[in-house]
């Protein structure tokens, strides 16, 4: 078998909005390029949703996230503030100790599970449907 169980964490605030692994990358790469344009490209993305992301992490938080400078001769431009490198920070280490808290029992389940093309199709049949609860 040469599929792994992946682990996705999501932290759901009041209200609703999430704060996953998507948002955590979104800030990797603006940190990285300068631009929630670039960023956003990089994830298969429009630099509208790349943009509403970004201004809803900006909105969970007392403080930002993500600086931006707006467009003009010099060019725009996107920056983690220092809380945002701080956020991304403690993200990626929640991230790694839930990994390293769960590597026994996913070992196990990876040993248990039947082969991929067996399970294909089947995440459905796990769950019962909204309707029967």
């Amino acid at each position: 078998m040469t599929g792994r169980i992946r682990t996705n964490l999501r932290f759901t605030f009041p209200g609703g909005a999430p704060l996953s692994h998507g948002k955590a990358q979104l800030m990797e790469l603006i940190r990285e390029t300068g631009s929630i344009r670039q960023a956003a490209q990089r994830m298969d993305m429009s630099y509208r949703r790349g943009w509403l992301l970004a201004d809803e992490l900006n909105h969970l938080f007392i403080e930002p996230v993500i600086a931006t400078k707006h467009g003009g001769k010099s060019g725009g431009g996107a920056s983690l503030t220092t809380f945002g490198q701080e956020l991304l920070t403690r993200f990626r280490a929640i991230e790694a100790r839930t990994a390293a808290a769960l590597r026994d029992d996913l070992a196990w389940m990876e040993e248990n599970m039947r082969n991929e093309d067996a399970a294909c199709g089947a995440s459905d049949r796990d769950e019962p449907d909204q309707e029967s609860r």
